[in-house]
């Protein structure tokens, strides 16, 4: 009865009961999470989400917010919840090239987004290799990192405010392009990263850029993680370095091995590579720059050899061997894979030992640690040794879990730097955090949430 109330309350579009239709968005990509649904519901606009929330509060339905589907920890993935995609709250709503704002509804893609301000002859800096197919609300939902974080920050710091449906019906309106209101509380950053758990994001105001005159792009070779963090502080000039990605040459193995139209850009290989962008005025003055840093940093025997970009296609052909890493893994057998953050000064430390650890506990296990070295951001994935039993070697996911962690906390690190805590580090967090941080998630989400009914299984 509660499920026939919502869907009369809706009109014929905006829902399904369909179980074909609803399987592709109860299965994340990766596989590791399966999900159930009665029903998905699928709004157009604010006052059909006012609708969805009030009948399921009355009703005492829970809700499950999904966006592209694109999430890694489980929590866009129901178990008997309402599915409420925000896929179709997909409109622009403004451009403001004067203020530099840009209002995008949850489900507008990121690669929409991004278009929309290069028509404005403008930048959204948030880059994600699932750009395409993810969203807007879910990138705030998770406080998304991507590549740019060195130079512009994560997705928090790329917002004036956003709008967002409570557990209660209420809209809160913080769609905004101030950039100075020291009128209480930001009541919009409660919603960063809260994954789900304290309403609706149904639409943010985006934190656009003056649009760079070029951007420069380079790839090196290098002996180890020690010399990786040497050069980022040799690359940095001014503000212009915007991206410092780094992998190992088991990844750069994989990408070449088993995704299509992937080359080499160098003779020979080395143990480790990084991706290096600049963002400059010009293609002589991108040009000069790398080949003065590369040059210098070659006579301090930081690298071993560099590819500099010399077009954008060439440019589009390094990016895409870092953005292919995720995807080639699939092939490498079963991964047990940990989004986390080290103090960048002690990433070369964090890899000796958390290299050692995994074989104590693995033997032949392969760690492909790479990621955004440039803020700190490691994905440290541990890859099956090869011919081991992949359900075996993936029985020792909180082991391992546990083992990394640990090593993250005695380095002072995070747990979870982009990907959010969703259900695969609920548990994790509430053993590992500060008491009285826990003590304040769980305050707020009972405050806005009393009935638990937003995600009621992630995060807290």
């Amino acid at each position: 009865m509660s499920i026939e109330r919502l869907t009369s309350a809706l009109p014929a579009t905006s829902w399904t009961t369909d179980q074909d239709i609803i399987a592709p968005w109860l299965v994340e990509w990766r596989d590791e999470y399966f999900g159930r649904t009665p029903l998905m519901v699928m709004p157009t606009n604010v006052s059909e989400v006012v609708t969805i929330i009030n009948i399921c509060r009355e009703a005492g339905l829970k809700i499950v917010p999904q966006g592209g589907n694109t999430g890694l920890v489980g929590g866009q993935t129901p178990q008997g919840e309402i599915l409420l995609s925000t896929r179709r709250l997909n409109n622009i709503r403004s451009v403001n090239a004067t203020t530099n704002a840009l209002i995008a509804e949850a489900g507008v893609t990121l690669q929409t987004v991004q278009d929309a301000a290069e028509q404005a002859n403008r930048k959204f800096p948030l880059s994600l290799a699932s750009e395409g197919s993810c969203t807007i609300g879910g990138n705030l939902s998770t406080n998304a990192g991507g590549v740019h974080v060195v130079k512009y920050g994560t997705t928090k710091d790329l917002v004036f405010g956003v709008e967002a449906v409570l557990p209660n019906g209420e809209i809160y309106n913080g769609l905004t392009d101030l950039r100075k209101d020291n009128t209480g509380y930001d009541l919009s950053r409660l919603f960063m990263g809260a994954e789900g758990t304290l309403g609706i994001i149904t639409a943010a105001s985006l934190k656009l850029f003056p649009k760079p005159g070029h951007l420069q792009r380079a790839m090196v070779g290098l002996k180890n993680p020690t010399d990786a963090v040497k050069l980022l502080e040799h690359c940095r000039h001014g503000n212009s370095l915007t991206m410092f990605e780094v992998m190992p040459l088991i990844g750069m193995e994989l990408v070449l091995t088993h995704i299509d139209g992937q080359r080499d850009p160098f003779a020979n290989t080395h143990p480790w590579y990084a991706l290096i962008d600049w963002e400059v005025g010009d293609p002589a003055t991108g040009q000069h720059l790398a080949e003065t840093t590369l040059a210098s940093a070659f006579d301090q025997d930081l690298i071993q050899d560099a590819v500099i970009a010399q077009s954008e296609t060439q440019a589009a052909d390094l990016l895409a061997l870092r953005e292919n890493m995720s995807a080639a893994q699939k092939f490498n057998g079963g991964s047990i894979k940990q989004d986390i953050t080290i103090p960048i000064d002690r990433i070369p430390e964090f890899f000796a030992e958390a290299d050692l650890a995994m074989q104590r506990i693995i033997p032949y296990c392969r760690p492909v640690g790479f990621g955004h070295f440039g803020d700190g951001n490691i994905h440290y994935n541990i890859a099956q040794p090869v011919g081991a039993d992949k359900q075996d070697f993936l029985s020792h996911w909180n082991e391992v879990s546990e083992a990394v962690f640990d090593i993250v906390g005695k380095y002072g690190g995070s747990i979870s730097a982009e990907h959010g805590i969703g259900v695969m580090k609920r548990d994790t967090l509430a053993r590992r955090a500060d008491p009285g941080k826990m003590s304040l998630l769980r305050a707020v989400k009972s405050a806005i949430d009393p009935t638990k009914m937003m995600n009621p299984r992630v995060l807290i």
